[in-house]
Order: C-alpha cells, then structure tokens, then sequence
C-alpha cells in the first residue's frame, strides 16, 4: 500500500500540485472561520465557510459549460418565484448564468477548438437581427426611460440572441434532448404542486406581501377566489406554461413506449392540464385546444385526427354548449372564454383601438419598456403605461412599432414553420418525428394565446421554446451522423 501511494505520488505531478494547492487553500480556510468566530463574528465566519463553493461552481462551470447551461434552465424556471422571497433582482440570474455560460465556452478555447461555425444557423441570424432592432430603440425619439429598456430589453430579445447560439454550441447532442425533457418533466411537476398548495392551503407570508402590491390582487383575486400563479410571474403565464407542458407531454406520452416513461409523461401532462385550469387564465385554453389541432396535422395519421379531434370537440361543445360543471369556480372560469357577451373582451378591444390612434404616426412605436409592468414602474402617467397591452404582441406592438412587431412574427413563424417542414419532409427517426411534434405543437398553442396573453414573452417560456426549436434544427444533422456511422461498421 505505501509501495501504491509512493509511486502515485512521484508519478503524477499535477495530481500533486492539485492536492498541495487543494490542502493550502483548505487550512487557510479552517484559519479565516476559527479567526472571524473568535472575534464573535458570525457573519465573516459565515462568508468565509460559503466562499469555496461559488468558487468550486465556476471552476466547474468553465471545465464544463454545459453545466451552465443547465444552470441556465434552473434559473429561467425558478428565478422569477425566488424574487418574492429573496429581496433582489434574482431574474438578472438568468443574464449572469447566460454570460457566465458563455464566458466559459470562449476560455474553452484554451483546452479544445471551439466549433463556433455550429452557432453560424438561420436562427442565430434571426436572434441577432431582432437584438440590433431592439438595441436601436435606444434612439427611438418615443423612448422615455432608458433603465425600463434595460430591463424589458431582457424578455423581448437579449434571452434569445444568447441562449440560441449557446444551444447550438454546447447543448446540441440527442442525450441533451433527453435531459431537456426530463428537466421540463420535473421542474413542471415543482410548479403543479406549488400552485395546488396555493389552491388548497393557501399563500404563503411573502406571496400575501405581493398579493397586496398595487395591481397585483385585482389581477389574482377575482370574485373572492385565488387565480394561482405559482412561482411564476402571474397566473397568467403560469396558466399558459401549463398548457404548454399539458399539450407537450400528452404528446410525448402517447407515441413513448417504454410503459414506466409513458405513464411518466401521462402524468405530467394531466398535472398541467389541471394546473392550467386553476390558474384562472381562459386565454391558456387556446394552448391545448391548438396545440392539438396542430397535432393531428403533423403526425398525418387519420386514426389520430379522428380520435383527437373527437376528443377537441366534445371539450368545446360541452364548454360552449352546457352548463356542466358549472357549480366549480375553475371549470367556471374556463367556459367564460367562450362567452359571446365579455366584458373585460369589450375592454380590451377598446384598448387596442386606442392604441391603433397613438402608433398611426409611430412606425416604431413608443419605446421598448413604455408598456406593461415596466411603463407602470418607470414612466407612469403615460399613456402606453396607463393602458393595459392584454397581450405579448400588442406589448410589442405599443413598445416596438408595426415594424418591429412584423420582424417578431415573421422570425416566430419562421421558427415554428421551419420545424413542421422538418417534421414533414427531413425527419426520418419516429423517436425523433415524435419529440419534435410535441413542442412544435405546443408553441403553436402558446403563439395563439400569445394574442391575449404574454406568455410567449415571459420565462420560462422564452427560452424553453428557443431552446427546443434550436435542438429540433439539428436532428436532420444527428440522423445523418447516424447513418453514416452505421454505414462505417456495416464496411468494417
């Protein structure tokens, strides 16, 4: 045995220097907390026990971006919820982890090439095209407040210019997909119970303090009954989300055949679909009502238009049609969608004509940041501020002009277009095929409800669906590479 270590020892000099410097840092450590503790300093010792771990998590970081990048997908999810809890602006989570996680991949290029050519796609293009436009409303003579573009800017472009080519470059294998599924799985399983605790426990002590904020319990308190929200934003989004994800895994489900792995997915999907209904948010029923119908027509199988579309349509004719169900709040709350006389629809329809008035002369609108939360908190008293968008392209629209609303639905459609002609014509791998109907169907859903909603513009939904479209790019790419490594054996 001491033959073994001795000969480790000599053998391996870097080994060596890493356990000596490891040794050092560790003995400098222990001396700082029994230091601070002696002088009756808690908090220094504190500081000083939890220093190596950031430390370790950027050393990891930048011997693996990946590991950033998932960083990445933690904070999109979560960060936003932590921020009723945290006093601090833990939604700049998200910009740290992106540069981090790109910082990591440029020093990268000191131990290995770096195929930034990966990154050279249409999509990064498009990411990289709509960032200039919304960096150049800084010049917009309409721009108010440039600390509300600071922060809007983030939502409406710089996620996307960021978290496309890092997609491409270090999150780009098929076991990548699998992980991304399986993240969504759990994270959204973390959302449904947090908002069902909301439902039948109640809010917490900080949720009641952001209850209480100005706008936010008349949006979430209607009737005397609580619209869920989760660790979300709003219930808005979080309704939306959890279409998305009950349309997503549905899908998933119904074609997976490994029995554990479907009723996994089953499970998830009808989770959402009842978080999604909780959540009070009528415009989220457009998700699966769509994002189904887009199915049906992907997978082109007549067995499967018939049965979901049966299934569609006894959804609807029973919330268009009946009163069943009537006497639950959220089943309620859902069929009023389809209410011919609409109170808040009238409104919001008055809103969109006003703002049709203001933008006449406005190709560029009145500035990213001038609408919505944002204008409310840095220019209030405006008229973009003081008038409720009800809708991620009406925002953009109000902030951003019909010119930069036309680029964001031309690159959207572009994004979602691309994918079903992959689906259609390039896609060969039913495991594939499958996986890449469920989340185009799914952002077919969220676009529709987009309309009246601004899911589409909120996390997590932003990066989750770049995310997906980046990977459903690249599989033409995997099956190649796998018919050709096929064809390699089958010579050897």
């Amino acid at each position: 045995m001491k033959f073994r270590l001795s000969l480790f020892w000599n053998s391996n000099k870097k080994h060596r220097a890493l356990i000596l410097t490891i040794s050092a840092i560790f003995i400098i450590l222990i001396s700082g907390i029994i230091f601070f503790f002696s002088k009756n300093n808690l908090i220094g010792g504190i500081a000083i026990f939890i220093l190596p771990f950031p430390l370790i998590y950027l050393y990891l970081v930048f011997a693996n971006p990946r590991l950033g990048f998932i960083s990445v997908l933690y904070a999109n999810y979560f960060a936003l919820g932590l921020s009723r809890y945290v006093p601090a602006p833990t939604g700049l989570l998200v910009d740290a982890l992106c540069f981090l996680t790109l910082l990591s991949v440029i020093f990268s290029q000191f131990n290995h090439k770096v195929e930034w050519k990966n990154a050279n796609k249409d999509f990064t293009m498009f990411a990289l095209f709509w960032f200039l436009m919304t960096v150049l409303q800084l010049v917009n003579p309409e721009t108010i407040s440039r600390e509300a573009w600071f922060y809007a800017m983030r939502g409406q472009a710089l996620y996307i210019v960021l978290i496309v080519p890092l997609t491409y470059l270090v999150f780009n294998r098929p076991k990548d997909f699998e992980a991304f599924i399986m993240l969504c799985a759990w994270f959204t399983l973390l959302a449904v119970m947090k908002g069902v605790m909301q439902k039948h426990i109640g809010v917490d002590n900080w949720e009641k303090q952001w209850l209480n904020k100005p706008g936010n319990r008349s949006t979430h308190i209607l009737f005397g009954q609580l619209r869920v929200f989760s660790f979300f934003s709003d219930a808005g989004t979080y309704g939306g989300t959890m279409g998305y994800f009950g349309v997503l895994f549905s899908i998933l489900g119904i074609h997976e055949t490994a029995i554990r792995k479907k009723l996994f997915y089953y499970f998830v999907a009808f989770s959402s679909l009842y978080a999604m209904m909780i959540s009070g948010t009528r415009s989220a029923i457009a998700v699966p009502l769509v994002g189904f119908v887009i199915y049906t027509i992907l997978t082109k199988k007549v067995k499967i238009m018939i049965f979901v579309g049966g299934i569609i349509f006894v959804v609807f004719f029973l919330l268009k049609f009946t009163t069943v169900g009537q006497g639950n709040y959220d089943i309620r709350r859902m069929r009023s969608a389809f209410g011919e006389e609409n109170a808040s629809l009238n409104v919001r329809l008055e809103n969109r004509r006003l703002f049709g008035e203001y933008l006449k002369n406005r190709p560029f609108g009145g500035g990213v940041g001038s609408a919505g939360n944002w204008g409310m908190r840095f220019t209030p008293g405006t008229f973009l501020a003081n008038t409720a968008t009800d809708g991620w392209y009406i925002q953009l629209w109000a902030e951003q002009g019909i010119v930069g609303l036309t680029f964001y639905m031309i690159m959207i459609f572009y994004v979602v277009l691309k994918s079903s002609f992959l689906i259609f014509f390039r896609l060969k791998k039913p495991e594939n095929i499958f996986r890449a109907i469920a989340f185009t169907s799914g952002m077919y859903g969220l676009m529709v409800s987009s309309y009246s909603a601004s899911s589409l513009g909120q996390m997590p939904n932003t990066i989750i669906v770049f995310v997906a479209a980046c990977i459903i790019s690249l599989m033409p790419q995997w099956e190649k590479e796998e018919e050709d490594l096929k064809k390699m054996n089958e010579k050897n």
